[in-house]
């Protein structure tokens, strides 16, 4: 940050938290942006966009919990059930770029106004679902719809809040909670509208909450693009189609042949799998390649080369794949294991939301006084201890002892990583590309949770042996915790190596953000 006066900018340097390389800090940046007409506005502003981030993981949770339901009633196979939550993962991580690129392009309010509509009647006709095919292709089309939603909302919270404060930590630490805290509240909200109807109920509702959402949207969401383009031919020459088209069929391959693998008549042997494995690497590669090459590409490969910048992104998809995969295999083992109903999974969650509510607040409050490097470690631990639970836990142990734990600790890994991922990755790139930054950085975290179903899917079919989909014994279930388990342990091991220190200092002399880019340049 720039306005640093003479007097203190020696103890600011002795510090080495020089100042990022796009943002200014104004008089006073802890008040209201001047973009909201009012503190109303602002603040069903800000639950707008945590409701737009949380699409797909409001709709992973509502899936979750109703799994078993919706499986047995339209005669799914294991491979076809782990389709309904990996189709919306897989389509939104595609297209995340793509609408990123939109957004800062042609304009971030009116895209996500439209994508909040078009998301609320998916998911009323998804739940006229009456085969397995239509369930997992309007999956995957509330996926597109939620990754032309989330770059535009971090586009404008962004751009909304430019400069670091701790209004601005507030803002990020409920906009963080979209995803964590999305998905319980999804599943909670699933399993009463499932006890008192039945499954479809849940989409129903889930449209219900998104047409209010849309229309709420029209007022609160404020205009903060200075300049928007005209689709023309000259637009297009720097729209990067190229990249846009490498970009998703390689990360469509990529995490389609790790999901059909488990269902696949000879697992990974089945060459559809290895050719499209083989072809989604080639592809992401070469789009690699490509985006170094192109004048103006898709996503800029300088931002990589921060240090902490990369480190962050891969300590939260190791960490948030452990996250999503334990979530979903935990639902189905309570379900067919356990014998509980959808209405009482949801009730075993209900900690897991509380306590994803406390933990953001607690977040917005000390990601200015605690070092986020630590914050970040104590994330990554909770995750790794949470998976242990579930791993080491049998039919018969007490749910206080081992799920009532394990769901806290996994909240509380999940919202302390997004809300220091999420504040460090939008200050990387300058307001015009704030929609961009989102972007990258939930594209991170829709294809590790693909990723991730696809390998535990195929863990789950080589422990049952192909007998059954819906397992009633416990073994699949702990192989794949321990999985997560894996998962979580190899992110911890990423963050000795983050020099992350506190984000959203205000006060004038001390209003730096010690992200030390100039000296983790790799």
């Amino acid at each position: 940050m720039a306005a640093v006066d003479s007097s203190n900018r020696a103890a600011v340097e002795s510090r080495a938290e020089p100042s990022p390389p796009f943002a200014e800090v104004p008089s006073n940046p802890g008040k209201r942006p001047g973009c909201f007409k009012s503190t109303a506005q602002e603040c069903l502003f800000v639950l707008t966009a945590t409701m737009s981030i949380g699409m797909s993981s409001f709709l992973f949770g509502i899936c979750t919990v109703i799994t078993a339901p919706i499986g047995k009633s339209l005669h799914m196979t294991s491979a076809q059930i782990t389709w309904i939550n990996a189709s919306s993962a897989l389509s939104s991580g595609a297209f995340l770029l793509f609408f990123a690129k939109v957004a800062d392009t042609f304009g971030r309010r009116s895209l996500l106004i439209f994508s909040m509509g078009a998301f609320a009647m998916s998911s009323l006709i998804t739940g006229f679902s009456t085969n397995a095919m239509y369930m997992d292709v309007f999956g995957g089309l509330l996926g597109l719809w939620s990754a032309a939603a989330v770059p535009a909302a971090v586009g404008i919270l962004g751009a909304a809040y430019e400069q670091p404060s701790q209004r601005k930590n507030r803002a990020f630490a409920c906009f963080s909670a979209g995803n964590p805290v999305g998905f319980v509240m999804g599943s909670i909200f699933s399993g009463v509208a499932a006890h008192l109807l039945n499954w479809r109920a849940s989409f129903y509702l889930l449209a219900i909450i998104y047409v209010v959402f849309c229309i709420a949207a029209i007022w609160t969401v404020p205009k903060t693009q200075k300049e928007t383009e005209k689709f023309n031919f000259r637009t297009l020459k720097r729209f990067d189609l190229f990249g846009i088209l490498l970009s998703m069929a390689g990360i469509a391959s990529f995490c389609s042949s790790l999901t059909i693998a488990g269902g696949a008549l000879k697992g990974w042997r089945t060459s559809y799998v290895l050719v499209l494995l083989l072809l989604g690497v080639l592809l992401m590669a070469s789009f690699i390649g490509w985006e170094g090459f192109f004048k103006y590409p898709l996503m800029p490969l300088r931002i990589w080369c921060d240090r902490n910048f990369s480190l962050i992104n891969i300590v939260v998809l190791l960490g948030f794949m452990s996250f999503t995969t334990s979530a979903f295999w935990l639902s189905l083992y309570m379900q067919n294991v356990l014998g509980f109903s959808a209405f009482t999974v949801a009730v075993h969650l209900l900690p897991q939301a509380i306590g994803g509510i406390l933990v953001n607040i607690i977040a917005g409050l000390v990601l200015h006084r605690v070092n986020n490097k630590l914050l970040t470690g104590i994330g990554a631990l909770s995750y790794t201890c949470s998976a242990v639970l579930l791993a080491t836990m049998k039919e018969n142990s007490s749910y206080w002892a081992f799920m009532f734990p394990s769901l806290l600790l996994s909240v509380i890994g999940a919202d302390l990583q997004f809300n220091v991922a999420n504040m460090y990755v939008m200050s990387s790139l300058p307001p015009e590309q704030q929609s961009l930054a989102g972007g990258i950085f939930n594209t991170v975290t829709k294809v590790c949770s693909a990723v991730g179903l696809g390998i535990t899917a195929s863990i789950y079919n080589a422990e049952s042996n192909g007998t059954a989909a819906l397992q009633t014994t416990i073994r699949p279930y702990t192989m794949v915790f321990w999985f997560c388990v894996a998962s979580a342990g190899a992110g911890l091991f990423f963050v000795p190596f983050l020099t992350i220190g506190t984000q959203g200092h205000s006060t004038k002399g001390s209003s730096v953000v010690s992200l030390e880019r100039d000296e983790n340049k790799v």
